[in-house]
């Protein structure tokens, strides 16, 4: 039995460390998390873009430092997401690719394949920490009440969609908070219809049915700036994954106004599984502008709460832009991809190297540009070493954190950034240093679309828009490199790669 001056002491002494504690947490930096969808490399002015505006987002990048070899953490919407929010790269990533219809019982409901309970080692982290955790936009992960549930997967708070698919309407009748629906002032219709026969595409009232009052993207907004401002006086992680600007086409009359007779227009009368839009080129346009205007309000509440010196910014994108004007969207007229070679879905430059900028006023040098290769697994020890908690970098993962570089410091070049796909006909692809290795067609014969294996080598210092295949020049790098895609893949039942995995995984 401890005497009273020993129990007062260690009193004393829990005291301390309790304060201790509190005075940490109470240091960390908030963090602002903004995810676009489908926006390309080249889709903003800081990056080139001259047919839309996006002036906040601009001057993000002048207060802040601008990467120009920054990757997703994959070439479709929800395996991105896993690899943001786990820290391992897509050789290791439970999600490996799109799967809807997986409901809470694995039902053929709303919800895309869930993540296992532990999973998402960032929200599960920071909020471990002691921050107030809020997701608001598209979540992709596992539906309400499954194990890939954002409520069990580290988010206090999240407003949205739930559902990649139902996200394909931004006039949903009903969206999700936490698992509660809200119900929207919106009319009930499929994002698959088409044009009534016989009605004029340029005319306004032919699209009359396909909008509603409450526009998603503001009304997530709104939610997000609710949290900010609930939680101002505690650490906060806002993760912003809106939904804009995949499709489809749709934007308030007010944002269309502003890009009124700007480009030549032909309207797309809808198919394909999106809705129609009479000036799909300024729908698109005016999404990526009313997105700009969203980010700068809740950027506002920031510097309002004088909250900016506390608060790190990332914006970024979940890959690259569509292709083959699918849904009305015309990449190549906005230069979508920044004169980068392929598009969502593929591995080639245009599909996952992304736009990618980090403001921390007082700590990160403002109008600064690094060339420096990160990728989305990279952002968990990142954001904990800025949190001055590196020690809580869990194990296992393949991030490698780019704070020095961030703050000024020089760091070693990363390895090598290993991505795998199985859809697309089953891709790998890994950068080391200037080289980058591909391989396509990895499904072979035996599916129903064939596609033949294909092998290249590029050298993006001397080649950034991958146009001269140098594998037969130089056999030892694609020896070396295929080896890196060799150990970098751990075969999975729910996701495999025939050409890699054989007949056994599938």
């Amino acid at each position: 039995m401890k005497s009273p001056k020993l129990r007062h002491l260690s009193f004393l002494l829990a005291g301390v460390l309790s304060a201790a504690a509190v005075a940490a947490e109470a240091a960390r930096p908030n963090i602002v998390f903004l995810l676009a969808d489908d926006l390309g490399y080249g889709d903003i002015g800081a990056y080139g873009q001259k047919k839309i505006r996006t002036p906040n987002l601009d001057q993000l990048a002048r207060d802040g430092m601008r990467f120009t070899q920054a990757y997703s953490g994959h070439n479709v919407c929800a395996p991105s997401r896993c690899v943001l929010m786990t820290g391992k790269h897509p050789g290791h990533a439970y999600i490996r690719n799109n799967r809807g219809g997986v409901g809470q019982a694995g039902s053929l409901a709303e919800g895309q394949e869930p993540v296992p309970p532990g999973e998402l080692k960032l929200p599960l982290t920071l909020k471990g920490l002691g921050y107030a955790t809020g997701a608001f936009g598209k979540w992709g992960l596992g539906a309400v009440g499954s194990t890939g549930d954002p409520n069990t997967q580290g988010i206090d708070l999240f407003f949205g969609y739930n559902c990649q698919a139902v996200a394909h309407n931004f006039y949903p009748v009903s969206l999700w908070r936490n698992r509660d629906k809200v119900p929207l002032d919106n009319p009930a219709f499929s994002a698959h219809q088409r044009l009534p026969e016989g009605a004029d595409p340029r005319d306004p009232k032919s699209y009359a049915q396909f909008t509603g009052r409450d526009y998603a993207p503001d009304r997530i907004n709104e939610a997000a700036r609710q949290f900010l401002r609930d939680n101002r006086s505690r650490p906060f992680f806002l993760y912003y994954p809106t939904t804009v600007p995949h499709l489809a086409l749709q934007v308030p009359e007010d944002s269309l106004a502003e890009y009124k007779d700007a480009f030549p227009e032909e309207p797309y009368p809808g198919g394909r599984g999106y809705l129609p839009h009479r000036t799909p080129r300024a729908a698109y346009a005016a999404m990526v502008t009313r997105l700009d205007r969203e980010i700068g309000r809740l950027l506002a509440m920031v510097d309002e709460f004088g909250l900016r010196e506390k608060t790190i910014v990332i914006f970024t994108s979940d890959n690259g832009p569509l292709y083959d004007r699918l849904g009305g969207t015309d990449e190549e007229f906005f230069q979508s991809a920044g004169g980068l070679r392929g598009r969502k879905g593929s591995y080639y430059e245009g599909g996952f190297r992304v736009p990618f900028l980090v403001r921390w006023t007082g700590r990160i040098a403002p109008g600064t540009t690094s060339e420096r290769v990160i990728g989305f697994e990279d952002c968990l020890p990142t954001l904990l070493e800025l949190a001055g908690a590196k020690e809580a970098t869990p194990a296992g993962i393949d991030g490698i954190s780019f704070a020095p570089t961030l703050l000024g410091r020089t760091q070693p070049e990363r390895p090598f950034l290993y991505r795998e796909a199985q859809g697309y006909g089953g891709q790998q692809t890994v950068r080391a240093g200037d080289w980058k290795l591909i391989r396509t067609g990895l499904h072979g014969a035996g599916k129903a679309k064939k596609q033949a294996l294909t092998v290249e080598l590029f050298n993006l210092k001397e080649d950034r828009a991958e146009t001269r295949n140098l594998a037969a020049q130089h056999p030892d790098i694609v020896v070396r490199l295929s080896t890196i895609l060799k150990e970098q893949h751990v075969p999975t039942a729910l996701w495999p790669i025939s050409g890699l995995d054989g007949p056994a995984a599938r």
